[in-house]
């Protein structure tokens, strides 16, 4: 089992910056990916940014060119740094990990992280 705890939502203005951080725990060693989705009110939700095992990166390309996401292995952790926010990045962000075996994909998530942007 895989544990995802998200931090660094918040309220922010148009413009501005945030920084989303999910802490893994577990059964890490397997994992091929992780990342961040989001979801809008009465929207699916959606890829925003992943990361492989192998250090490759994912974007939506809403988000192409103001968001960058990184991991630091030894803290077992992936961040999502998000900056020149828009009114259309509200949402809740959810940290999801992957792990692919013979059998399928497996997700993990976390419980979310609320991000607002408004004047």
């Amino acid at each position: 089992q895989v544990q995802l705890v998200e931090s660094g939502g918040g309220l922010v203005q148009p413009g501005g910056s945030l920084r989303l951080s999910c802490a893994a725990s577990g059964s890490i060693f397997s994992l091929n990916s992780m990342g961040w989705y989001r979801q809008a009110p009465g929207k699916q939700r959606e890829l925003v940014a992943s990361i492989a095992s192998g250090g490759s990166t994912n974007y939506a390309d809403s988000v192409k060119g103001r968001f960058t996401i990184s991991r630091d292995n030894a803290k077992n952790t992936v961040y999502l740094q998000m900056n020149s926010l828009k009114f259309e990045d509200t949402a809740v962000y959810y940290c999801n990990a992957k792990r692919i075996s013979g059998i399928g994909v497996r997700d993990f998530w976390g419980q979310g992280t609320q991000v607002t942007v408004s004047s």
